[in-house]
């Protein structure tokens, strides 16, 4: 007799599905259905056109001074007036808006992979490094940042890589503290003393292990480290001490229309000021979002 083979049960194939598609499948469903999230990345995908794509669709010339159009309030010419020397303020908005999404993002992910790679070795060593490791972050943290930038740019005065260099050295130390809790949580975990038992390397337990399982608080600390840095920034050039003329960002242009403000002229106020709210606010939203979206342990 020949032996018959049972058929496959109906379906069972379609159970086998790659666990890392669908991991990915799973957070991106999570962050779509978080409306608050997708909103804020609608409001950055929108703000960064505006800055970068629009000075193509808007031309206008910021480098040099026209005193005959100064101080010209919203018409069809300009559409959100002139400034005091006659730069045209939409094209200043996405001028100094271009300036300010560059700082504040390359500020924010060389604060957050600095504290990143610090607060991971130093939770995953433990001991006396540990110790040391920390103890200079508290020291850090005991001085204000915004009191070191400023003491910083009296001393120089930052272009915008130097802005980026300065900001990144006075906010890793917060995402430190925040992956050195994270580490030592996880390294404790079964699968980390399994990996040191057979031999495994440290590199490749914090590569493997650690840091993969603290994704969610490392984009987290990212999302929140870029809103810092526009904040930062934008404290910084409004008290005069940020990118200097021609180059602006919105806390200069802040700075430019303080005192315009009491004639009236509220185009020079009230267009930067939103736009720093907007894009700190979409960024704290995404970062939420994604915490969610990517929390392995909360699915």
């Amino acid at each position: 007799m020949t032996a018959q083979l049972a058929p496959e049960a109906p379906g069972a194939a379609s159970l086998v599905q790659p666990v890392a598609a669908t991991g990915w499948r799973l957070a991106v469903r999570r962050f779509r259905h978080n409306t608050l999230a997708v909103i804020g990345l609608v409001v950055i995908a929108v703000i960064v056109l505006f800055c970068f794509v629009g000075p193509f669709l808007y031309p206008t010339d910021q480098t040099h001074t026209q005193l005959s159009q100064a101080n010209l309030a919203p018409g069809a010419a300009h559409l959100l007036g002139t400034d005091a020397v006659g730069h045209d303020v939409l094209g200043r908005l996405m001028f100094g808006g271009k300036v300010s999404l560059m700082v504040g993002i390359a500020a924010g992910v060389l604060a957050t992979v600095v504290g990143t790679l610090w607060g991971s070795i130093a939770g995953y060593v433990g001991g006396w490094v540990d110790a040391v490791m920390m103890r200079v972050v508290d020291a850090g943290i005991a001085i204000p940042a915004l009191f070191i930038l400023l003491v910083i740019s009296a001393i120089t005065t930052p272009g915008v890589w130097g802005l980026i260099v300065i900001l990144g050295f006075v906010s890793w130390l917060v995402p430190s503290r925040l992956i050195r809790a994270e580490t030592l949580t996880l390294k404790n975990r079964d699968y980390v003393l399994t990996l040191r038992a057979i031999g495994g390397s440290h590199a490749r337990a914090i590569g493997r292990h650690l840091l993969p399982n603290s994704v969610s608080t490392i984009v987290v600390a990212a999302t929140f480290q870029v809103a810092d840095a526009i904040l930062l920034v934008a404290y910084v050039s409004y008290l005069g001490l940020g990118v200097q003329a021609p180059a602006t960002d919105w806390g200069g242009m802040l700075s430019a229309g303080l005192t315009a403000a009491y004639s009236g002229r509220w185009w020079l106020i009230v267009p930067p000021g939103l736009a720093v709210i907007l894009v700190v606010c979409a960024f704290n939203a995404v970062g939420d979002g994604l915490r969610d979206a990517f929390d392995v342990r909360g699915r």
